[in-house]
């Protein structure tokens, strides 16, 4: 393997790099194409070439999901969530690293405790996942800043530029987050095998676009801590952006993203016309032909707004249909690297969304935000992931193009074939129109090794449900054996103690057909079969089988080859959990069809190990069901599942049968209601007797204006529009709510205050005259900034008032089009007047701002930079756990409601007593939904043990249901939980329900989760 020209220039400072771009006679360089597989010349753990990567020096296709650490801030789950992907096929995680959270002040990189990532590599080593680091530093990610911290937005360059006060801000966080990653590599024995610099860096708004010195620079950062993987872009879309050969900033291997339906969770059956992405191998050819066909994000949910239909809808609309039409379609573009984001989404916990999302980010994803892997879409991905595990002929396999005659009888059939070198054929068919419904029939004209043939060949007729795919096979080795044709797809195949495993299934009552190739007469012979719908017809040398699906598995036995016949929902129950490798890695013998067992039954099966004669499993169960042994291993004669000996009886078939012992416990959760419920103010600042000496004065005037690069893509904001800045990354404050207080002597004429307050989209401002409540903006699920104008009393000539205006910030824009600097856009208040009806202003002075205690120095180390916001309960810290109650509280219940306009904090002592040793209990807190004219419109916010788990807000929504994962609340100890009430109308609010709700308990196997202990609550020095 010889040293790429792109490799070196990696090595190199930016303005080094920029000398080579006229390499080669003026041209720009290209890398090096070698028919051999290709490295960097960094290491040669990871290499590739056209088709795949190579790990180890194992060609593999690499199939992934998007996870982000950061939204399950309980380490001790990591390795649920990874065991949950490693069963369904999967042999890669890509994730996120939100910089926001670890350098909430500039200069302070701190990746300790919930932040710290080795938990994280830990998990994915222990389960066997390999992983794809994306630092950033920006990765948009729906949260707050797109992963900025809000110190960026004091700063003069442009974002995502060359600008150099920028690229300064960047280099403290890549320098040490990519050392920590570099320390994870799998040079070092970790799982990282792949770098992704920058995100969806494919734009760019009167800035240089491609900004190939930028990327480079950002390349550098990370060669320059230690980075040796593969560097992997991810393009917005297939445009080519930073492909190998196209000059500074070029990566190694050119990957992007797709989202082809959109994010319309309000229309789930709504698949747009002309939407499926039937060019991505075309693109790949003619972009990057000599590094595997990438697609480094596919859409595995949809991001749902404030005001949106909730996860449930957006599941609906990326469901195990579109898993079916969509990923198949892009297999049958080749592609060997393909990651679906996400496939577990978790929480927008403590103010780490952006505007544009709520707390939950379940993503609709294949696994709930609670863990629970329950949604079809989960089970059919398995399928499809498993199938490539057991194929590497795919990887190398050429594609041809889509035809709707060539291969089928039916014009409404497309299907496109991938041909290997004696290693397979895959004819990937699907409805020509992939929105249609309605199910179509067809005969298949394929070529095999014994001629091209109509198939089926015993009569009758295969059939195509609405928005459904299939993967029909030719030549396709099995073992010893080889699958002349298959019309029913296979999950899996396994060679164990002398006998060959292969499971076939089909959609609901289809009819089947398959060939087998074998070397002899003898073998040829079905020797037995279960199924009253199966018949058989021997060749000289292959045995064509035909069947109808049902709910009832079906059996052939040919030879020492065991072929079960499914129906895709019974196939739904069966798992391939991979035996561990050398020196016990869970890893596996291989990437490519491991040695592995085959289970029937379980909610789960986790693992499965050998120790002597026996085969150990760890499975889940959420119903008492039998769990079958299908193939097992050569030499074992004893079973042991979840570290208890279970006896087993065996079936006709030579499959074990056993009965696990499954004992589902009956809870008992607290009523709510019925806890010891306390209260407190948290609005003192409009009391008369209020002291604001302690708050920071709004006294900026050199601020760092937005505008002034005349690029925010939604608001135009005077850069004089007020005396002093009244923006709270100004004065340290990015998150949370902020709080104005403003004094003025009356005239005696001011009618109205008019205020420009923006908080993002889903905010809410209210505003007080002393301790008089002005008025509410309620907020929408559109607007992100607001004119207010509040009509005011008779004021008294001469006399002093006080103004208090509360501005709920939603988090900070995202800054997805560089140029345009939207994460710049301020939280605070734009601009202010009062008014006279003769147009005589009235100054406010004095202004002071507050938000979250210290700011940019903030309180909580523990629970991080943006957990916080600052309404007083906050700045105090008396949403910690044990508060001073007895002191500072007094008796009060949420249930009560609020007589009138302002925010009152309610705490409560929660103890549970679960069975956490043995069951994965999902808890989530539930808000009954409220209404305007009987409950007022009102905000809330949930604090669990500190942790800041949910925002409600009654006359927006959507989300009314608020999981919060053991570990965050203790299973068997007390918990300290916190509801801040925001009422918005003079009238008050009323919560008409709020209780504790448990999921389906399941029997676990998972490790033990530990209790993410935080500080209790102390008096704050300097709090005010």
């Amino acid at each position: 393997m010889k040293l790429s020209i792109i490799g070196a220039a990696a090595l190199l400072p930016v303005s080094q790099a920029l000398s080579l771009t006229s390499y080669g006679g003026g041209r720009p360089y290209q890398i090096i194409h070698e028919a051999e597989r290709r490295a960097n010349a960094l290491q040669e753990f990871v290499t590739w070439d056209e088709h795949s990567l190579f790990i180890r020096g194992e060609r593999a296709m690499m199939f992934s999901g998007e996870v982000h650490p950061f939204r399950l801030p309980v380490p001790s789950l990591y390795l649920d969530v990874f065991e949950k992907i490693k069963a369904m096929g999967f042999n890669l995680v890509s994730f996120y690293v939100d910089w926001a959270l670890l350098e909430g002040k500039q200069g302070e990189f701190r990746a300790d405790g919930i932040f710290d990532l080795e938990p994280f590599f830990d998990a994915a080593k222990k389960a066997g996942v390999y992983l794809l680091a994306r630092p950033g530093p920006y990765i948009n990610a729906e949260v707050s800043g797109g992963g900025f911290p809000g110190h960026l937005q004091r700063l003069q360059g442009v974002l995502r530029s060359s600008a150099p006060d920028f690229l300064n801000a960047t280099d403290n966080y890549m320098a040490k987050i990519c050392r920590i990653i570099a320390e994870q590599q799998i040079t070092n024995g970790g799982p990282v095998v792949l770098f992704q610099p920058e995100n969806e860096y494919s734009s760019g708004y009167k800035i240089p676009f491609p900004n190939g010195p930028y990327m480079q620079y950002v390349i550098n950062q990370a060669r320059t801590a230690g980075i040796s993987v593969p560097m992997i872009n991810n393009d917005v879309g297939p445009s080519g952006n930073y492909a190998p050969g196209k000059g500074v900033g070029s990566v190694d291997i050119y990957g992007h993203d797709s989202y082809p339906l959109g994010f319309d969770c309000g229309n789930p059956t709504v698949w747009p016309p002309n939407n499926l992405p039937t060019y991505f191998h075309d693109r790949h050819v003619r972009q990057s032909p000599f590094t595997p066909c990438s697609i480094v994000e596919f859409q595995g949910g949809a991001f749902d707004p404030w005001g949106g239909w909730g996860f449930e809808k957006c599941s609906a609309l990326v469901n195990h249909e579109f898993a079916r039409v969509l990923y198949k379609n892009n297999f049958a573009a080749g592609v060997s690297i393909f990651s679906i984001y996400m496939i577990y989404g978790g929480t927008n916990w403590g103010n780490i969304g952006h505007p544009g999302g709520y707390t939950s980010y379940d993503y609709g994803a294949a696994i709930r935000e609670n863990r629970v892997i329950d949604r079809e879409k989960y089970s059919e991905i398995k399928l499809e992931a498993q199938f490539m595990k057991v194929s590497p002929g795919y990887i190398t396999a050429s594609v041809g193009p889509a035809s709707t005659s060539q291969y089928s009888d039916n014009a409404g059939i497309t299907i496109t074939p991938l041909t290997g070198n004696k290693t397979g054929n895959f004819f990937i068919a699907r409805q020509a129109d992939y929105t249609a419904t309605g199910t179509v029939s067809y005969t298949l004209k394929l070529p095999t090794s014994n001629g091209t043939l109509t198939i089926p060949q015993r009569g009758g007729a295969l059939s195509l449900h609405g928005r459904d795919s299939k993967i029909h096979l030719t030549d396709y080795p099995v073992g010893d054996y080889t699958l002349l044709y298959t019309t029913a797809e296979v999950f899996t195949w396994k060679k164990n103690a002398g006998k060959t495993v292969l499971i076939l299934y089909g959609g609901p009552d289809e009819l089947h057909e398959f060939a087998i190739n074998t070397n002899s007469p003898a073998a040829a012979k079905v020797m037995r079969f279960q199924g009253s719908s199966i018949s058989s017809h021997a060749e000289s040398l292959f045995t064509i089988v035909q069947w109808q699906t049902g709910p009832k598995r079906q059996f052939v036995e040919l030879g020492d080859l065991a072929i079960h016949l499914l129906d895709r929902n019974s196939a739904y129950n069966y798992w391939v959990p991979v035996l561990p490798g050398p020196n016990s890695s869970q890893f596996g013998t291989s990437l490519m069809n491991p040695q592995a067992v085959i289970i029937n039954g379980g909610y789960l099966v986790r693992s499965a190990s050998i120790s002597g004669e026996t085969l150990s499993l760890r499975a889940d169960f959420n119903v008492s069901t039998p769990l079958e042994v299908i193939s097992a291993p050569s030499g074992v004669t004893k079973l042991s599942v979840n570290g208890k000996s279970v006896k087993y009886t065996t079936t006709p078939s030579g499959t074990w049968l056993a009965k696990p012992d499954i004992i589902l416990p009956a809870l008992s959760i607290p009523d709510l209601s019925k806890l010891s419920w306390y209260k407190i103010g948290s609005l003192p600042e409009i009391h008369p007797s209020y002291d604001d000496s302690k708050w920071p004065a709004a006294s900026d005037r050199a601020t760092n204006k937005p505008e002034a690069h005349h690029n925010i893509s939604n608001a135009t904001i005077s850069a004089d529009m007020t005396p002093v800045s009244l923006r709270g990354s100004d004065y340290g404050f990015y998150t949370g709510t902020l709080l104005f207080r403003g004094r003025f002597t009356a005239s005696g004429k001011e009618r109205d205050f008019k205020v420009w307050t923006s908080g993002g989209t889903g905010y809410a401002s209210s505003v007080w005259l002393n301790d008089r409540f002005l008025g509410s903006f309620k907020g929408n699920d559109a607007t992100e900034n607001a004119n207010s104008t509040y009509e005011l009393p008779n004021l008294g000539a001469g006399k002093t008032y006080t103004l208090t205006v509360v501005v709920d910030s939603m988090g900070l824009n995202e800054n997805f089009n560089p140029g345009f600097d939207d994460m710049k856009v301020p939280r605070g208040i734009f601009d202010y007047a009062l008014s006279a009806p003769d147009g005589s202003p009235t100054d406010i002075t004095g202004w002071k701002i507050t938000g979250n205690l210290g700011g940019q120095d903030y309180a909580d180390r523990f629970r991080g930079p943006l957990n916080e916001g600052g309404f007083f309960f906050e700045r105090q810290g008396y949403h910690y756990p044990a508060p001073p109650v007895d002191t500072s509280f007094s008796g009060g219940s949420p249930y009560d409601g609020v007589a009138r306009a302002g925010i009152i904090y309610y705490t409560a002592k929660l103890p549970l007593s679960l069975p956490a040793d043995r069951y994965d209990v999902p808890l989530s807190f539930v808000f009954a939904n409220a209404t305007h004219e009987q409950h007022g419109d009102y905000r809330a916010i949930l604090y669990v043990n500190g942790f800041q788990f949910g925002k409600y807000v009654s006359n927006i929504g959507p989300q009314t249901e608020f999981p919060v994962p053991e570990g965050i609340l203790n299973y068997n100890g007390d918990n300290w939980i916190g509801l801040a009430v925001w009422s918005l109308d003079d009238t008050g609010a009323k919560v008409p329900g709020f209780a504790l709700k448990a999921g389906t308990p399941v029997q676990s196997s998972r490790s033990r989760v530990t209790f993410v202990n935080g500080p209790s609550f102390s008096e704050r020095q300097g709090a005010y």
